[in-house]
């Protein structure tokens, strides 16, 4: 099923009456919970404070507009370490190539890669194709509606199984990802250094407005990325927090530029690759065993292909 999110309409009264609104920052928030700790006051307060900021200032993106289990998959691979702006410019494209799974399972993966360059972590444009011939293959051509099934999905860990299940079909599956992590951290941990998922969870479980999930965690997500521009990244406390290494000159990049060489000549010999790209054998050799590995690129007497 897809069309216009339900709760997107946002028509509860209580959350009506902040829609006017200009939104602040309750300056009294960490005396307060040091004070009353996790009740239900506490739980409400932050529930309306959250909602306040996502009913004035929530993000508008075309997968929350439309929304079916195909898209929010798409958009959930898309949105794994990808900024949302790169996501926006790239999501109707690719999904107005490939409408479906049975036309993302079909498609030859230079097509479905080439719709996916600019994302970046290229791999997952295979892991996105290989769910959908999963889907095809396994499940009739319905994305299951459990995490523990998606988590076994190639690319897809618990967060991002649950992450699917909230969007996609509307269930309350609690997850952390990168905003929403900001958000407990800065509220509920603001006296903490390295703070752990598992101590994050236990909040997380404990707010979460299990009769709107969708709409509570696009608002938590919104709301993180504006505290992220106005009192930093809290999530730098995070006791998973690792710092990107520079992507000029990384793996990374020769590897994105391999595959966009393959894209562009179909086919090279090993040696070409290393004339084009100006690295000798040895730095190359290692990336394109990993890339064949992977299932994007193949081999073939020495002679390099995308899969």
């Amino acid at each position: 099923m897809s069309g216009p999110d339900p709760s997107a309409s946002h028509s509860g009264e209580i959350l009506q009456q902040y829609r006017a609104e200009e939104f602040r920052l309750d300056p009294e928030w960490p005396d307060r919970y040091r004070r009353q700790g996790l009740c239900d006051e506490i739980v409400a307060r932050f529930r309306s404070d959250v909602y306040r900021f996502y009913l004035n200032h929530g993000r508008r993106f075309s997968w929350r507009e439309t929304i079916s289990p195909y898209r929010v998959l798409v958009s959930e691979i898309m949105l794994q370490q990808t900024q949302t702006t790169r996501v926006a410019a790239r999501f109707e494209p690719f999904v107005g190539a490939f409408p479906g799974f049975g036309e993302l399972a079909a498609a030859p993966f230079s097509d479905v890669l080439r719709l996916w360059k600019g994302l970046g972590y290229n791999r997952r444009a295979k892991y996105l194709q290989d769910c959908a011939r999963l889907v095809v293959s396994d499940f009739g051509g319905m994305l299951p509606d459990h995490p523990g099934i998606l988590e076994t999905f190639p690319g897809i860990g618990k967060a991002t199984a649950s992450s699917i299940c909230v969007f996609a079909f509307n269930t309350p599956h609690p997850f952390i990802e990168t905003n929403i992590r900001t958000v407990f951290i800065h509220l509920f941990f603001a006296d903490h250094t390295r703070v752990a998922d598992r101590d994050i969870m236990e909040i997380v479980e404990r707010t979460l407005d299990a009769d709107h999930p969708r709409r509570w965690f696009y608002a938590l997500m919104d709301f993180g990325v504006m505290l992220k521009k106005r009192v930093g990244n809290a999530g730098r406390k995070s006791l998973h927090y690792q710092k990107q290494a520079p992507f000029a000159g990384s793996d990374r990049q020769l590897r994105g530029r391999i595959l966009q060489l393959l894209l562009d000549h179909q086919y090279l010999e090993i040696s070409s690759l290393c004339e084009l790209l100006g690295q000798p054998d040895e730095r190359l050799r290692p990336l394109v065993e990993a890339l064949c590995l992977e299932g994007l690129a193949k081999q073939n007497q020495g002679t390099l292909s995308l899969s």
